[in-house]
């Protein structure tokens, strides 16, 4: 390894942690190769898109590209694990037994996926029927998996753990609906959707929009049912009711599963984090409540919004303005009012674009109501989301 100490160190090369280096770097010319990015990934990948390749209207290939070719210019990239935080000693400690100190830390590690946290699921995934668009591996599986369907019983879920992209549960069922219409074979088929959620959305605009969606396609809601355990040889999910703790089998023919997600462990059992395993930060400057210079950002902060990369696109500005701030002796003065965004796909051509705020209030950016279907969102999804997110989000201009 080169340098031990640099001025900023980001732990995390995903969406928030390149976002804000490139930030960083714009707004400060003196910052060049005085930011590390840890991350031992040898892949970047655009995941908002893995809903789209599982209903087979995107390649996998398309989402994914070398993590060299995103780190931006003037940034070290050093790939390796963190392990441990000393944030009394300013250092973080990484698998190959070497240490990096900081001056300022970012900590935008992501959220981690328990595939053990259900019962059977690691020995099913990708066979017996059984799928995740929450992994590259997988989504294109998903696509197999809609497009031979012949009918019986297709089932779709949502744990009971905080989700990146929290729409994307049952935006994949919409689109399988939509492909079961459009071959023939949905009067013959079950829709089911078992979800650890009390209702199909949180905010009232979007969930009543959506409740109509549901209604029009016939789609089976069980709220409140949490998955925890699957036989695949006998294609059957149990679930167990959250309140009641009654559980009940289900046969299926087809089972696109969420997994539970988590805090990384070296987070959860660091310094940084809240009771939950969170980084624990101011919740308006994204500063950590603890250490005035360590920063958290994305899915693995504790900020009591949606986790999802629109999220992310007001975060990381925030956090690189706040930063060159406390750098210069100067007030935070950037606040974060919660935004974040979910463009829900409810069928081919059509989506509905949920944005709002901490308070669950509609923040809408389009001129027209955004809880109408609309293919124009569609196209901006499919289309030109993924434009935006290579050449504008992750270097920093939009």
């Amino acid at each position: 390894m080169g340098k031990s100490h640099y001025k900023v160190v980001i732990v995390g090369g995903g969406t928030a942690g390149i976002s804000v280096t490139s930030r960083l770097l714009r707004g400060s010319a003196s910052l060049r190769q005085e930011i590390a990015i840890i991350d031992p990934a040898e892949h970047h990948d655009y995941q908002p898109l893995w809903t789209l390749v599982g209903g087979g209207a995107a390649k996998v290939e398309t989402t994914r590209r070398p993590m060299k070719s995103v780190i931006p210019d003037g940034a070290d990239w050093v790939q390796d694990y963190v392990t441990r935080f000393s944030p009394d000693d300013n250092r973080v400690h990484l698998a190959n037994n070497e240490d990096l100190t900081y001056d300022y830390l970012v900590v935008a590690a992501g959220i981690e996926i328990n595939w053990d946290g259900i019962k059977g699921l690691k020995d099913n995934i990708g066979k017996n029927g059984v799928t995740s668009n929450y992994a590259y591996e997988y989504a294109s599986y998903t696509w197999e998996l809609i497009r031979s369907f012949k009918g019986g019983t297709a089932l779709f879920t949502h744990p009971n753990s905080p989700v990146k992209c929290g729409g994307a549960p049952q935006k994949i069922m919409y689109l399988a609906e939509d492909y079961f219409s459009r071959t023939g074979v949905r009067d013959a088929s079950q829709i089911i959707f078992g979800s650890a959620n009390p209702a199909i959305f949180d905010v009232d605009k979007y969930r009543t929009a959506l409740e109509k969606v549901v209604e029009r396609k016939e789609i089976d809601t069980r709220f409140r049912t949490n998955l925890i355990e699957i036989r695949g040889e006998n294609k059957q999910a149990v679930f167990e009711h959250l309140d009641t703790k009654e559980q009940k089998v289900i046969d299926y023919d087809m089972l696109h599963v969420t997994p539970p997600m988590q805090a990384p462990a070296f987070i959860k059992e660091s310094a940084l984090a809240d009771e939950n395993g969170w980084v624990d930060v101011h919740k308006h400057t994204l500063q950590h409540v603890r250490y005035e210079n360590i920063f958290g950002l994305g899915d693995n902060s504790n900020l009591p919004t949606s986790k999802t990369g629109a999220a992310i696109r007001k975060q990381a500005p925030l956090v690189a303005q706040n930063i060159l701030a406390l750098m210069k002796m100067q007030p935070l003065g950037a606040s974060y009012n919660g935004y974040t965004s979910c463009p829900v796909v409810t069928g081919y051509n059509k989506l509905i674009l949920a944005e709002f705020d901490y308070d669950k209030r509609p923040q809408e950016s389009m001129p027209f109501d955004q809880g109408k279907e609309r293919k124009s969102m569609y196209v901006l999804k499919k289309d030109l989301l993924p434009v935006m997110y290579w050449n504008g989000m992750l270097k920093g201009t939009m």
